[in-house]
């Protein structure tokens, strides 16, 4: 058995790591089907393990990459990138991309009064719609974000009501 798995790491590896660069790459477009999300988590959770029994069947040379000075600049690199990602300006919550999913994400932080005008729709039928779809919560003052995180609901779960509000 050791021996079918030590066979199957790298191309596992190999195969996976290509999902995951699709998929990530996607992501980051904001293009593509919305199981790349879902996908490129779970299958990025799944190349551990052929990454692991890949690393095991080759220790030794994977070893002696970190007695060199390449290794050891590209990891603290790496590690300075990552931390990038923890300073103030680099975590203000938004994210980039095309125009119109930031025009989205505004909506999606208005309340139901403010968007029903945009939707040719009343703030109380827009209310009764989201309640009548599961979000019990829901009210004309509250952002949109803040009531399908009440309902336990995605952002994407209430723009469909919102789509389906329109005149």
């Amino acid at each position: 058995m050791p021996q079918l798995l030590s066979r199957y790491a790298t191309p596992f590896v190999t195969g996976l790591f290509l999902i995951s660069l699709v998929t990530g790459v996607a992501l980051y477009f904001h293009v593509g089907p919305s199981a790349f999300h879902s996908m490129h988590e779970v299958l990025s959770m799944v190349l551990i393990v052929p990454f692991v029994l890949h690393l095991w069947k080759n220790i030794r040379p994977f070893s002696n990459y970190f007695k060199r000075l390449p290794m050891q600049l590209a990891l603290v690199a790496s590690l300075a990138l990552a931390g990038l990602f923890f300073l103030p300006a680099a975590s203000t919550g938004s994210a980039g991309g095309p125009p119109q999913f930031a025009l989205a994400r505004q909506m999606l932080s208005a309340s139901p009064a403010s968007v029903a005008p945009v939707l040719h729709t009343t703030p109380d039928a827009l209310v009764a719609r989201l309640k009548a779809a599961g979000f019990a919560q829901a009210d004309a003052s509250t952002s949109l974000n803040e009531i399908a995180r009440g309902a336990g609901k995605t952002s994407e779960a209430i723009a469909r009501i919102l789509i389906q509000a329109k005149g």
